[in-house]
């Protein structure tokens, strides 16, 4: 059984105080206890970044990246490792954990380019004798606070672009599955980081109130259910910090009666019960338009019914468990409340046992049909295996149903027509659209985030918004020569 602790000026970190327990979700036992670390401990941490941050600053941008293109080898190297603390802690199966290294991997490889995106603009003679130039610079110590279901993917979505901007970094992940955190930090100081500039400390609320109300932290990222990335909002930005919070979602697929229905069903598939729900993208209603609703659940049904659930070590198993057993239960209260308010339940998740794995926190894969907008499991965000088909007249009523919704991270839309594809992809209200793509998960070298209650902040994820998040613009205007005398007037350009 593990102990699990922090990372702290370039070293393995071992501090007093209580733990929590982590857990195999496959068998249900504990697998080890993480330490929670508090106000104090982060008081360390920040103060050993702030004595790493100005070195690090000041290191050409071309050296950052070549730390950046070495700790991208370092998790090629390594992703097998990774993918199996992922799997015995989170649970999902190898091949999505190795999937989740490996979108992770795609925004290191951003950040190696670096010295490209942090170059300014300069304008010679604004006027007489008189030359301009902007510049970026690092905000000096950031955090990232990320969740449970991308225990990997989702602090590389940060910490890379980050550190390659010049800023020094304090990664609060996850307690449920704290131990990946502490591999990247070995990587990274095996990459050539110097000590200090990334920094782990595990922990809890009181860790994550001490990120956000201390003053030596200039930005936070977040990552995790839309009343928290509310709080973390409000309370960071009036600490005068920099915040971007992605919260929750509801994302719908659309399908057409002109779709190809195999391909539609196979993305609903692999989009609603892949890692077992888990996925701020997950796709979790399907809208079905026209006559199109009785086929795809003639189709669906059978799909769902066969799915491979098993322990995430099995290279048969589609869907692993969910996280903990607390979770399973909030995703089972999800199901029967669907079927208090109505819905017609029409594959039963419920009450899934597997032998051998019997206090593994399993849960089948659910579908509802006939769901409404008014019913519980359509307005909020299940996190888990349960997929409801909503009927719609129209394509315009299907946009109209998911502009009215308050989350607005993804949606997606399968149909043969480009006119309607392109209609729909124009007026609808959400961060991320696909176009007969079912988890349109921007490349690396754009950015991620949605709308509405699904980000509180003014930037993106990784991509060029997260160089702008990462750092500030400077403006520099500059003379030499002659001294014009004492000007009273407005500055004038061209003069």
């Amino acid at each position: 059984m593990s102990h699990i602790g922090h990372f702290i000026g370039g070293r393995a970190f071992a501090s007093a105080g209580p733990t929590q327990p982590v857990f195999n979700p496959a068998t249900g036992e504990i697998s080890g206890h993480v330490t929670l670390g508090g106000a104090d401990l982060v008081d360390q941490a920040v103060a050993a970044a702030n004595a790493a941050f100005p070195a690090w600053a000041a290191t050409p941008p071309l050296r950052r990246a070549r730390v950046m293109f070495k700790f991208k080898e370092l998790l090629e190297a390594n992703t097998k490792r990774l993918a199996a603390i992922i799997t015995a802690e989170h649970g999902k199966v190898l091949s999505d954990a190795e999937g989740e290294i490996q979108r992770g991997i795609e925004v290191v490889e951003f950040a190696c380019g670096i010295p490209h995106l942090l170059k300014g603009e300069f304008t010679e003679a604004v006027a007489t004798g008189i030359d301009a130039w902007t510049m970026r610079q690092p905000l000096g110590v950031v955090a990232g606070i990320t969740p449970f279901n991308f225990p990997v993917m989702v602090p590389l979505w940060m910490l890379p672009v980050a550190l390659a901007c010049g800023n020094c970094f304090i990664l609060k992940p996850s307690e449920k599955d704290p131990s990946a955190s502490l591999v990247l930090a070995e990587l990274l100081t095996e990459a050539g980081l110097p000590p200090g500039v990334f920094q782990v400390v595990q922990g809890g609320r009181e860790a994550v109130e001490a990120l956000l109300d201390h003053p030596g932290v200039e930005a936070i990222s977040f990552v995790g259910s839309t009343p928290i990335a509310q709080t973390i909002y409000r309370r960071g930005t009036s600490a005068g910090k920099r915040v971007q919070a992605l919260g929750g979602a509801k994302n719908h697929l659309v399908v057409m009666p002109d779709a190809d229905l195999d391909g539609a069903v196979d993305a609903l598939m692999g989009a609603a019960y892949g890692s077992a729900g888990e996925r701020c993208m997950a796709v979790s209603v399907a809208v079905a338009v026209g006559d199109v609703g009785d086929r795809l659940i003639a189709k669906l049904a059978p799909r769902v019914r066969a799915l491979k659930v098993g322990p995430g070590t099995d290279k048969e198993a589609e869907m692993g468990p969910l996280v903990t057993g607390e979770h399973r239960a909030k995703v089972h209260a999800y199901v029967d409340k669907g079927v208090v308010e109505g819905a017609k339940l029409v594959v039963d998740g419920r009450g899934l046992s597997l032998q051998g794995y019997e206090n593994g926190f399993f849960i089948g894969g659910s579908l509802f049909d006939n769901v409404t907008a008014d019913m519980t499991i359509y307005q909020e965000e299940i996190f888990g295996p349960v997929l409801a088909v909503v009927r719609a007249k129209t394509l315009g009523d299907a946009v109209t149903l998911i502009n009215d919704h308050r989350f607005g991270n993804g949606t997606a839309l399968f149909t043969a027509d480009g006119g309607a594809a392109r209609n729909f992809a124009s007026a609808i209200k959400i961060g991320m659209v696909g176009i007969n793509v079912p988890i349109p998960v921007p490349a690396a070298f754009h950015s991620f985030g949605g709308w509405k209650a699904s980000l509180y902040g003014d930037h993106h994820m990784h991509g060029p918004e997260g160089v702008r998040f990462y750092t500030r613009m400077k403006a520099i205007t500059q003379r030499w020569g002659a001294n014009p005398g004492a000007e009273f007037t407005m500055p004038q350009i061209g003069r």
